[in-house]
């Protein structure tokens, strides 16, 4: 377990955020089915195949697990539209789902003292339809044997009904509590088990306020039982609020000058020149670690060998200038603007500072991260991913290269990384008519992927053919 410091925090890497993602009837993916996740994932597939509402999704259930907040699924960089275009249409008279299911599981080092070993946190939600609006419904935590799970129902009158049920290795109970006929989940952001703390909520022993009944022919609840709940390990996965990054897959265009201006994160990365900028005025010794970093891969990727920093006044808000040296064989070669440089250094240089920058979010979501990049700068690519992934952060890719996916492979088999073939997980995305599925593959000690369908052999081999233009 390693300290990493944000800010002015300390905080604790524990591993792996994520280790599987469930879905159902969520857009192409119709059956209920599990894809694997690992500390360094790459999505593979073809276009339109559901690889970018995957990462989508890992971002909702991220939000509702930790913040209870309501996902937009029309925020940036993905737009998936309304209940409508999201719910599974199963086609024909099939119709389109009414609901749609997606969870995870986490398994991490814990003090529960109750458990003893290391147990997986499961955490399901189900979306209904608010108008357009897909909303949560329900919500499931779970640990071993215990576990708390909410949802809205309706009665015989159109009154919402809030449903709390939950249970230990005792047995389980419920309480239903109405709410009212425009209360809905949407309007509670309390986390399940305050209710079973001393806290007086909505929802919890008031007068009129209904007692947990048995459920299945178990006995009515104890103390014993409420001290369990009471200790009911939550999910702890956000580090101070930080969200997990989410990348555009086409970023910012480079500008030959630019002018200071408020900095916040953003899919395309408009941000990262002030950021930049920011960090090189303010934090020299944030800037000395970070540029050392920045210019090792740009010597490993074949890009530039050199950036800095060129203020065109003596004040901070004042415009400036990013550059960039390219060294030949023998001479060092003059600093150059990032604009006269070539497009896929500019690319390149937004997603790496987010990776590399020393308060970086625990989870990168990143879609087609080679776009405008040389085959070598490709397998750069790979190898930074095998660096950052795992002791720092869980990346999850959606990429087409092939140069990227190899040299991770290769690089797994080298130990060129800290990364482990059980760190790695390639995730197919297989199109069946309306449905896709999604096939969780392996990496041996010889960076062969395991268990790979026959047509994930071909859309290779397809992908280099047309390559060469055969």
């Amino acid at each position: 377990m390693q300290t990493v410091r944000h800010g002015d925090a300390d905080v604790l890497r524990k591993g792996t955020v994520m280790d599987e993602i469930r879905l159902k009837d969520y857009r192409c993916f119709r059956e209920e089915q599990t894809a694997k996740l690992a500390p360094l994932t790459l999505l593979v597939g073809e276009n339109s195949t559901g690889k970018t509402s995957f990462l989508a999704i890992i971002r909702a259930l991220w939000e509702l697990a930790n913040d209870y907040r309501i996902p937009d699924f029309k925020e940036e960089p993905y737009d998936l539209g309304s209940f409508d275009e999201i719910a599974h249409f199963r086609g024909g008279r099939g119709g389109r789902a009414e609901t749609f299911v997606a969870g995870f599981s986490t398994t991490r080092p814990n003090s529960h003292k109750r458990a003893s070993k290391p147990l997986s946190k499961k955490f399901d939600v189900t979306f209904g339809k608010d108008g357009a609006v897909p909303v949560p419904v329900g919500r499931r935590f779970a640990f071993g044997d215990t576990w708390i799970e909410e949802s809205f129902e309706e009665d015989s009158e159109k009154n919402h009904v809030y449903v709390l049920r939950a249970a230990t290795h005792r047995g389980s109970w419920e309480k239903r509590v109405i709410r009212g006929k425009r209360y809905s989940l949407q309007d509670h952001t309390i986390p399940p088990h305050v209710h079973f703390s001393n806290s007086s909520i909505p929802g919890r022993n008031q007068a009129g306020d209904p007692e947990y009944e048995p459920r299945e022919g178990s006995p009515p609840i104890s103390s014993e039982d409420k001290e369990i709940l009471r200790e009911f390990p939550w999910f702890d996965l956000s580090l101070s609020g930080v969200r997990p990054f989410a990348s555009a897959p086409v970023r910012s265009k480079p500008s030959r000058t630019y002018d200071p201006s408020r900095f916040t994160r953003d899919p395309e990365g408009d941000y990262v020149p002030m950021y930049l900028a920011d960090v090189f005025t303010r934090r020299n010794r944030v800037w000395t670690e970070l540029k050392r970093r920045l210019q090792e891969f740009g010597k490993a990727a074949g890009l530039f060998d050199e950036i800095s920093i060129k203020r065109l006044g003596q004040r901070d808000s004042e415009p400036f200038q990013i550059q960039i040296r390219k060294a030949g064989a023998n001479l060092k070669g003059p600093l150059r603007n990032l604009i006269d440089v070539g497009y896929g250094v500019s690319q390149a240089l937004l997603v790496i500072t987010e990776l590399l920058r020393p308060d970086a979010p625990p989870l990168f979501l990143l879609q087609q991260p080679e776009v405008h990049l040389h085959p070598s700068a490709q397998a750069a690519l790979g190898s930074l991913f095998c660096q950052i992934a795992g002791n720092e952060r869980q990346i999850i890719v959606e990429t087409h290269s092939d140069h990227l996916i190899d040299r991770v492979r290769m690089d797994v088999r080298d130990g060129s990384g800290a990364l482990k073939p059980e760190d790695v997980s390639v995730l197919y995305f297989e199109r069946d008519s309306l449905d896709v599925q999604i096939h969780s593959l392996g990496i041996d000690d010889e960076g062969n992927v395991l268990n790979a369908p026959d047509s994930y052999r071909r859309f290779f081999m397809e992908e280099t053919t047309r390559s060469l233009g055969l």
